[in-house]
């Protein structure tokens, strides 16, 4: 089921149960408003399977509130009902875990109690695409699934065209094109961004010159967004993003830098055993290292689309490609080429 087709279902009632499944956060966020909307002011209990257990969650379900006949229960981090296996070093998913305690609940449901389960840690590309399996085998009984992949190129320019008319925005074309391209189709970033823009345009439309002076965070988006497409094993993509990035005059040994620093984060993130955006940010607090929520949240997206060797091995090319960076007359665009071909081989 696609989000569209959820909100439509959404005038009908919530159901039952509903599981989010992706990693695309601006549909999930618009789902999750609009389900809230649905339900009394303090009838929504939100939960974290990466800090309590579903037999707890189930245990709520099914408690009757004093205040409220109909209840939300938001269930974040869906992916933590599945127990864990070690493999050698390397941690991996297994599905495992007994998923009939769910089933038995959705045979016969709180009336007026709606569950929603989101798994939003694994892509449906990639290496990922075995985990996501596993985890849409463990809520087999759930009866509702909606899928949220990541916004195409074309998709996202639309939806952003769209974004743009609500908040009565005008942008050029050439300037929507380079909103999109710079925050690498993110729709999220891209809708925040036209709510910023909206206000300080006023009734002015806006040019490509003015995109480029008003997001200043657009480059490090774009370079967040090489490195989802590399954890996706998307080399295309990734060179895709590697061309903007050259063509918008961006210094490649900088970008290389934020690369470094990324994937030596995620690694102390994955060695620490970090399970959360929330952990990850009070883990580097404790280091001495300052670190706002999105860049936690940056590292935690990281961390969980490569394995500790894998991000070992990224380590070492980065290093490769720094020295190869700082040879005498190299050509920074083929380093960083062969960097992205051998860490998507």
């Amino acid at each position: 089921m696609t989000p569209a087709q959820f909100l439509a279902r959404l005038k009908q009632g919530a159901p039952p149960a509903v599981l989010l499944l992706g990693p695309e956060s601006y549909d999930r966020r618009r789902i999750k408003d609009a389900s809230m909307a649905m339900f009394p002011e303090g009838a929504v209990t939100a939960h974290d399977l990466s800090e309590t257990t579903l037999a707890e969650v189930l245990d709520d379900a099914r408690s009757l509130s004093l205040f409220a006949s109909e209840r939300l229960l938001w269930v974040a981090g869906a992916e933590a009902a599945l127990p864990r296996v070690r493999s050698g070093d390397e941690e991996s998913d297994a599905a495992a875990g007994d998923p009939a305690p769910l089933a038995a609940y959705l045979r016969d449901p709180t009336p007026g109690t709606a569950l929603v389960f989101e798994a939003a840690r694994f892509d449906f590309e990639g290496d990922d695409k075995r985990k996501q399996e596993r985890v849409r085998k463990f809520y087999a009984a759930v009866p509702e699934v909606v899928e949220l992949r990541r916004y195409s190129t074309q998709d996202a320019h639309s939806e952003a065209q769209a974004l743009a008319r609500q908040a009565g925005l005008r942008l050029d074309p050439a300037a929507l094109g380079l909103l999109v391209e710079a925050l690498g189709a993110d729709i999220a970033r891209i809708a925040v961004e036209i709510e910023k823009l909206a206000l300080y345009a006023g009734n002015r439309p806006l040019n490509a010159e003015d995109i480029a002076a008003l997001a200043p965070e657009a480059r490090a988006a774009t370079i967040f967004a090489l490195v989802n497409a590399l954890g996706r094993r998307d080399r295309a993509r990734a060179l895709e993003i590697l061309d903007t990035l050259t063509r918008e005059g961006e210094y490649l040994p900088l970008a290389l830098a934020f690369l470094s620093t990324q994937f030596r984060m995620a690694l102390t993130a994955r060695e620490a055993g970090l399970k959360s955006p929330q952990q990850i940010q009070g883990h580097f607090a404790r280091m001495g290292v300052p670190m706002w929520g999105s860049r936690a949240e940056q590292v935690y997206q990281t961390a969980s689309k490569f394995a500790k060797p894998q991000l070992e091995r990224a380590m070492k090319l980065i290093f490769e490609a720094d020295r190869g960076l700082r040879d005498a007359r190299p050509d920074d665009r083929i380093v960083m080429e062969r960097f992205v071909l051998k860490l998507t081989a």
